[in-house]
Formats: C-alpha cells, sequence, structure tokens
C-alpha cells in the first residue's frame, strides 16, 4: 500500500514574483511547480538551459497557465550571479520570493569555483550571499519572504575558520557539512538584519530532511561517476518506505517557510517526522552550530570580503 504523502495548503501567490535556485530538478522543481500553481510568477535561475527546458515543460504539462522563465546562472561564478543580478535589477521588479535551493554535494576530490573557494563553499553559500546582495533592492521592494535551505549535515561538523577553502585537509563531508552552516547562519543573520534596519524582508531556514535526490546521485560533473554509499542507502530506504521522504515530501518545509502566514523570521523548520528525516513541515529547534548571533555576524562580515560585496 502506498504511503500517504504530507502536504500543505499554498496560499494564492497572484501577482507575486518568485526566484527559485536549483529549480532544474529534485527539490527545486518541486518547490517551482508548487509555487506556480499557487500564481506566482517563478524564475527559474539555471546553469544548464537544456534542463531548465525539460523542468518548464515538466511543470507546464501539470500547470499548464503557470508563468514561468529561464535565467542564466551558475552560482559557482561571482560574474555568473553578477551578471543575474545586473540582469533584474535593470528590469526593477520587485521580487517577493526568494528561496536558496540549489547546491553541490561531496565531491570526492577538492574542486574550486571559478574564483577559486572550494567548490561547496563557493556554491552552497557564497554564491547565494552574493546573489541575495545583489538582489537586496529588489528583495526590499518587494518585503521579500527569503528562505535558505539547509541539510541535516547542519547539525554536525563546524566551520574551519582557520582554511574556509579547505587547503591544507579536504575532507568533503567536513566541508559540505561548513557551506550548509555558513547558509543557515547568513540565513539567520539576514533576518536580524532586516529587523535592525527596517528593510522588510523576512528571512528563515528551512531543511528537507532526507530524499532520494540528485545530490546522492552519480555526478560526474563533479568527479564522482556512481551514486554514494548513503544514495544507495537512501534507495533501498525509500523502497521499503521506511523513514525518509520523497523529492515532494522534502520540498513541503522551505515551501511552509516561504509561503505559510504562520511561518516567521529567524527559525527555522523540517520534516516533523521521526528524527526529523520525513513527514510534515513544523518548527525546529536551531541546531546548535546555528545558535551563535557572533559566529552568524563572522560569517556575514567575512562573505562581504570574499565576494568583494
Amino acid at each position: 500500500m502506498a504511503r500517504k504523502q504530507a502536504d500543505i495548503a499554498v496560499p494564492d501567490l497572484t501577482g507575486k514574483l518568485a526566484l527559485v535556485t536549483g529549480a532544474s530538478d529534485g527539490v527545486g522543481l518541486g518547490l517551482a511547480a508548487r509555487l506556480a500553481a499557487a500564481g506566482a510568477e517563478v524564475l527559474l535561475p539555471v546553469r544548464n538551459s537544456r534542463k531548465g527546458e525539460a523542468a518548464i515543460e515538466r511543470i507546464r504539462q501539470q500547470h499548464p497557465r503557470a508563468a514561468l522563465s529561464l535565467r542564466e546562472l551558475d552560482l559557482s561564478s561571482l560574474k555568473s550571479v553578477a551578471a543575474l543580478g545586473a540582469e533584474l535589477t535593470a528590469e526593477g521588479r520587485p521580487i517577493h520570493i526568494l528561496i536558496g535551493n540549489a547546491g553541490v554535494m561531496t565531491p570526492p576530490e577538492r574542486q574550486t569555483t571559478a574564483d577559486g573557494f572550494e567548490l561547496q563553499f563557493g556554491t552552497n553559500h557564497l554564491g547565494h550571499f552574493a546573489l541575495v546582495k545583489h538582489l537586496l533592492p529588489l528583495l526590499r521592494a518587494g518585503r521579500a519572504r527569503v528562505t535558505s535551505q539547509l541539510s541535516l549535515a547542519a547539525n554536525s561538523g563546524a566551520i574551519n575558520w582557520n582554511d574556509l577553502n579547505w587547503e591544507n585537509s579536504y575532507n568533503g563531508g567536513r566541508a559540505y557539512s561548513q557551506s550548509k552552516i555558513a547558509f543557515g547562519l547568513f540565513g539567520l543573520e539576514l533576518d536580524r538584519r532586516s529587523r535592525a534596519g527596517d528593510w522588510g524582508i523576512t528571512s528563515n531556514i528551512a531543511h528537507p530532511g532526507v530524499a532520494l535526490t540528485n545530490l546522492l546521485q552519480a555526478r560526474p560533473e563533479v568527479g564522482r561517476p556512481q551514486p554514494t554509499m548513503g544514495g544507495r542507502l537512501v534507495r533501498a530506504m525509500g523502497r521499503r518506505g521506511i523513514l525518509v521522504g520523497t523529492p515532494e515530501s522534502a520540498a513541503l518545509p522551505a515551501l511552509y517557510a516561504v509561503t505559510s502566514p504562520k511561518a516567521q523570521g529567524g527559525l527555522m523548520y523540517g520534516p516533523s517526522g521521526f528524527l526529523h528525516l520525513s513527514g510534515p513541515p513544523a518548527e525546529q529547534a536551531l541546531y546548535s552550530r546555528l545558535r551563535s548571533e557572533d559566529d552568524a555576524r563572522r560569517v556575514w562580515e567575512v562573505s562581504e570580503k570574499l565576494t568583494r560585496g
């Protein structure tokens, strides 16, 4: 018997402009589809235009009237991030919803971005940080809701302050955790700065639990020709209906965080089931690594310096 999937009601988003990174597949695709189905116009900034076009076709098969458009974005290139920022700024349209969902996970060997940053830190955190900074006037104009998508990995490891780019001793899993901790601290600091400066932006964080997505699959472009051991385990558990969610259910915490009238800034949302691996979305206690306001300020200041922001 098929498991009953959790779901939430999404308010009418007619007239809202939303931007979702990483929307060409997996959780991001599900988020873009749900926002479009609720009436929002959704921008899909993608690195691979072919995958982006396929994503739009998939969404329109279910929602023929969906308002969708592709934009070019490579989060591992600050030049690409700046180009998208300039393009959207020139258009001058307020942005009401932004979900930072894109990410790269555990390349087996250390890789760097176009700007020389460790790939996961540079893509998962710095790329999104720079994007939000470029779009800040549009987010303020739209009194935007911003949700930064984390991972269970943000509940382990630490920020390697003395070697943020892992040049001395690379560990893919620890570097991934660092990227997600930094991104979470940024999301919380954005809300604090918005409240202090009366920016009108509501920023919170979310995590999807565990579901089989492309992050765990073979990714030849990052040097991983086979699925990870974790990916194989999640697939086996998913087939048996044990603990893990689906890409659709994994999208719900971020969807709730960015659309629900009950969701607030400065909080974290995730699955409410056993060990927070799956289940309906709910508010959760901040991971211990995300509780230091001093660390959050430090992440913001370091990120401004690194991105020349």
